[in-house]
This record gives C-alpha cells, sequence and structure tokens, in this order.
C-alpha cells in the first residue's frame, strides 16, 4: 500500500493543476494561482514521500512528469494567454498576441522530457524547473489582487508579458546547472547554498508577500551561478 502514497499525492497535484485551470479560464486567476501553490506542495511532497518510504518506479516517474505537464506547463501559459488577453489593446498588439503567451507550455514539455532522459539532472537541475517557472507566472495574478505597492499597471504591460514569456522559456531549456533543494543531511558544511537560500527567501517573502516570488526565483538562479562558475 505504502508503494502507492507517493502516486496519490503526484494525483493530487494534477487535480489541482485541473482545478487551477478551470479557474483561470473561467477569469478567476487569483483563486487559480492558490491551486498552483497546492499543486507545488503536492510535487514537493511526493518526492518527500517517496524518499522517505523508500519507494519509486517508472510509473510514477512518469506520472510525475505527466502531471507537472498541467500544473506546471499548461497553467502558466493559460496564465499568460489570460493576462495578455486584458492587457493586448493597451500595447497595440495583434488579436493573435496572447496565444503567445503558451509558448511557455511548450517549452515547459521541453524542459520535463528533458529531465526525464538527462543523467546529469539526478541531483541538481539543467535549466529552470517547471515549478519554478510556474510559482512566478502565478505570482502575477496574486500581486494584482493584493497591489500594495502599486505595480498593476507594470505587470499588465503587454510588451512586459511578452518579454517575460520569452525570458522564462529560454531559462527552461537554458544549459544552466541550478542546485536542487534535496536534503541528504542537515549538515552546514553540505547545504550552505541551501540553508541561504532559504532563509533570503523567507525573509522577502515575510515582507513582500506574493511580490517576492519572481524575486525568490532570481536568487534562485543567482545563488546557482557561482557553482556554475566553478565548474
Amino acid at each position: 500500500m505504502k508503494r502507492h502514497l507517493p502516486n496519490a499525492v503526484t494525483c493530487l497535484n494534477l487535480l489541482c493543476g485541473c482545478l487551477a485551470l478551470t479557474n483561470i479560464f473561467a477569469g478567476r486567476l487569483e483563486i487559480g494561482a492558490w491551486f498552483v501553490a497546492a499543486a507545488a506542495a503536492a510535487d514537493f511532497a511526493d518526492g518527500l514521500l517517496a524518499r522517505a518510504l523508500r519507494v519509486s518506479s517508472a510509473i510514477g516517474k512518469d506520472l510525475d512528469s505527466l502531471a507537472d505537464m498541467v500544473s506546471f506547463g499548461v497553467v502558466p501559459g493559460a496564465i499568460f494567454f489570460q493576462l495578455l488577453t486584458r492587457s493586448a489593446g493597451e500595447g497595440g498588439l495583434p488579436e493573435w498576441a496572447p496565444y503567445f503567451g503558451f509558448l511557455v507550455s511548450i517549452f515547459s514539455a521541453l524542459r520535463l522530457a528533458k529531465f526525464n532522459n538527462d543523467t546529469r539532472q539526478t541531483t541538481s537541475f539543467i535549466g529552470l524547473p517547471t515549478p519554478a517557472c510556474t510559482l512566478v507566472v502565478a505570482s502575477l495574478p496574486l500581486i494584482l489582487a493584493y497591489d500594495q505597492f502599486g505595480i498593476a499597471p507594470v505587470i499588465l504591460n503587454p510588451w512586459l508579458l511578452l518579454g517575460l514569456t520569452a525570458l522564462l522559456s529560454g531559462l527552461l531549456v537554458a544549459e544552466l546547472p541550478l542546485f536542487a533543494l534535496k536534503f541528504k543531511t542537515f549538515r552546514w558544511a553540505d547545504n550552505r547554498r541551501r540553508f541561504i537560500f532559504l532563509l533570503l527567501a523567507a525573509g522577502l517573502l515575510l515582507g513582500l508577500k506574493a511580490a517576492a516570488v519572481p524575486l525568490v526565483v532570481l536568487l534562485y538562479v543567482l545563488l546557482s551561478v557561482p557553482k556554475t562558475a566553478v565548474r
């Protein structure tokens, strides 16, 4: 029975992704964003549970990628589509411009396919993980909903949205080594980079709330750069 528990949590990830999509296409982006957060929590928990129970299977690996393709592939494309639909008129963009948002869905599929077949990514990542990309995108509706800094006009700039779509799509498949948040031990010497990241990320989230999410992902990339330079 315990062999199937991680897969059940993975299915919860998929369910949250489906619920996020239904709300996003209904125009309830804020609710969709919270379902994305729940999907991300389930995605983290299934791997943690599998390691704790010491169970793994080829089906579990494939199921995880299929769930991720919905929650962290289709969902961010749908959010970009909705945001670009709202803002396209302001930038004089053509009617088809919002569909450009699904570029991130295509590159998410490429990212997941590469991950499943790249033996270099067993203990770290190469390219931005799809959950990290999606959390950046899902933070945008939350920033708009709780706009304590008055940056809604910036977020809804269609050129910024198009640029962010292109940037995230590129980072998903970039040959950029990034550390994984997997703790084999809890010693400072073995996890210095992880502890520094978690402490700084917690401070940013406490101070800036949803607006901190893009900064947290940027911090994650920047803290990985010294590791890349050493290699």
